[in-house]
């Protein structure tokens, strides 16, 4: 978890910010003007990024670290203001309502907006959250100053928002894919299909080509993107990665109460350690978890997560599956190294949609991984390609059970997937994959947005 709020400064604001010049929002081309370009090109010591997401941290949701660390990597040479809401996500702090209120960070402007905080469980409330960050952030928006938009997808509509507010200010712009929407809604059967799912596609796909650079998170993610008809040339892939530790540095304590409660009495221990949403193929999980309950294999799960709940209460009569809290941050290599065989799963049809980034971590841990997702899925296709993953089917639960026991029988195989999987891990290392992400928002602030959002150098 992340801890404080690490401001060096701060000033609550309560008002509209000074009046900018009027033309700016009168004329919304998508054409730079020539002095921009010729301040870029000359001057390209920094650019100023305006990020958009509803959550950041002491908010603790995935996307709120993962906007931090995005932000600390443009911080380093670019000027960078953060447009997000009061935290909600399980924060580890609160913030009064205030219209606005600025903290500092360095060369970090964080600009809260007055959103509503009701909690991440409460759903349909949690939809005020979403409004209300619209409605308020949309106009901060349009009076602070950038060079590029960069939007993520917190609420889930936020590239169709980050697109209109490009729009608007004749800014190119930047979509970062973390999960798609409208396609997660509806597979995960939180929006029914009907009209309301079918202009929210319409719209979105529209904020997809007004992107000048989209990012996305693995290769079955780019190939959906670009079944909605936009030019794979637009899209980038910078996977989330994974730090990887330098050789020669000491290995990490692990802690071996941590162990004991998650391998308890198992001789085998398939774990699921993160969220528990709606993506996932749980009910081919836990009915194939209770074909093995007679052999010594345990299926855990560490976490939390809208589908809990639930979970729990279907899997009341298998007695080798169970559920744990979070552990607190520090104690995540004690977690990982826990399980013999890390399960992934993404519900069928939902490949690329939602691209699970525990993997990496997986992989720099040495352990092996059960894909129970479409061989479509990057966790699947890449995990056999490299020999560290083994698939199985997410609608077949006699398929997971079998593929599970042909590693629990087999030492020698496991051995040489967790070998694999280290090997492959320094691929995926965060830092190079920020950088990536980093040369693209560099690339797209040079540039000027033609009419459909392509780049004009």
């Amino acid at each position: 978890m992340l801890q404080g709020k690490g401001v060096s400064g701060s000033e609550e604001q309560s008002g509209w910010p000074e009046m900018v010049q009027l033309s700016q929002f009168l004329s919304p081309t998508r054409v730079c003007s020539q002095l921009q370009t010729m301040w870029l090109s000359l001057y390209n010591d920094f650019v100023r990024v305006l990020l958009l997401n509803l959550y950041y941290p002491p908010d603790t949701s995935a996307t709120a670290k993962m906007a931090k660390i995005v932000v600390d990597a443009l911080a380093a040479r670019h000027d960078i203001s953060v447009l997000c809401g009061r935290p909600s996500y399980d924060p580890t702090e609160r913030r009064a309502w205030h219209f606005f209120q600025t903290e500092l960070e360095g060369r970090v402007r964080v600009i809260r907006v007055g959103s509503t905080t009701y909690p991440r469980l409460e759903m349909k409330r949690r939809v005020l959250n979403y409004l209300s960050y619209v409605f308020f952030s949309v106009p901060r928006a349009l009076w602070e100053p950038c060079d590029v938009v960069l939007a993520m997808t917190d609420p889930p509509f936020e590239g169709i928002v980050g697109a209109f507010v490009s729009l608007l200010k004749g800014k190119p712009y930047v979509y970062n894919i973390r999960d798609l929407y409208p396609d997660m809604a509806v597979g995960g059967s939180i929006v029914e299909p009907g009209l309301l799912s079918r202009v929210w596609e319409q719209v979105h796909r529209w904020a997809l080509r007004r992107a000048t650079r989209v990012i996305v998170l693995g290769e079955d993610m780019r190939q959906r993107i670009v079944s909605k008809g936009v030019d794979a040339a637009r899209i980038v892939i910078a996977r989330d990665g994974a730090e990887i530790p330098a050789s020669g540095n000491a290995p990490v304590d692990l802690d071996p109460e941590v162990i004991r409660a998650i391998r308890s009495d198992f001789r085998f221990v398939l774990l699921h350690a993160g969220n528990l949403g709606f993506y996932g193929a749980w009910d081919t999980l836990l009915t194939g978890a209770g074909k093995l309950s007679d052999e010594g294999i345990g299926l855990v799960f560490v976490g939390d997560g809208a589908e809990r709940q639930r979970l729990q209460a279907s899997a009341a009569a298998i007695p080798n599956v169970r559920f744990l809290p979070f552990f607190p941050g520090s104690k995540i290599p004690s977690v990982l190294a826990a399980a013999d065989a890390h399960v992934i799963t993404v519900k069928r049809g939902l490949e690329g949609v939602v691209v699970p980034s525990k993997m990496y971590g997986i992989l720099a841990a040495g352990k092996p991984i059960v894909a129970l997702a479409a061989r479509e899925c990057d966790v699947a296709s890449l995990g056999e390609r490299d020999g560290f993953a083994i698939f199985a089917d997410p609608d077949d639960p006699g398929n997971l059970a079998g593929s599970v026991r042909e590693i629990f029988g087999d030492a020698e195989r496991l051995r040489k997937m967790g070998e694999a999987a280290a090997t492959v891990a320094p691929r995926y290392e965060r830092g190079n994959e920020l950088r990536k992400l980093v040369a693209t928002v560099e690339e797209a602030a040079k540039a000027c947005g033609g009419p459909d959002g392509s780049i004009v150098e």
